[in-house]
This record gives C-alpha cells, structure tokens and sequence, in this order.
C-alpha cells in the first residue's frame, strides 16, 4: 500500500434554503478548483438573521483532497 498525503480546507457555504443545500454549495464550487476531492466534514451549522427572520444558512465545511507534490 502506497502512502498517501491529504490536505484540508475549510469553506462556509450559503443557502436561502437550508443547511444541506449551503454544505452542497461549498462542496460544489470546491469540485470546481480542487481535484480529489475525499471526505468533507460539516463542522458547524449557523444562520444569518435580519430583522428576527432566517436571511442564510451557513455551514462550515472541512474538505480534504489528495496532495500532489511538484
């Protein structure tokens, strides 16, 4: 078995619709930049409020990805 090196990031994603929906939008848009992407770990959920009334959803996501060295 090879030995293999991950990186990590954290990201917060947004949704007007739910928490799913925000940890999907930071996953989705990391797939975009990152290649391998691995396990991605929701780490705290929390909303924005404006005037006492949900306005966003947020979740803090770590993702990992394979690291490639040069």
């Amino acid at each position: 078995m090879s030995e293999s090196v991950y990186k990590i990031v954290e990201l917060v994603g947004t949704s007007t619709e739910s928490w799913e929906r925000a940890a999907a939008a930071a996953i989705e848009l990391a797939g975009k930049s990152l290649r391998d992407l691995r396990i991605a770990e929701v780490s705290s959920l929390d909303m924005q409020l404006k005037d006492g009334q949900v306005e966003a959803y947020r979740a803090k996501v770590k993702v990992s990805f394979k690291y490639e060295s040069a």
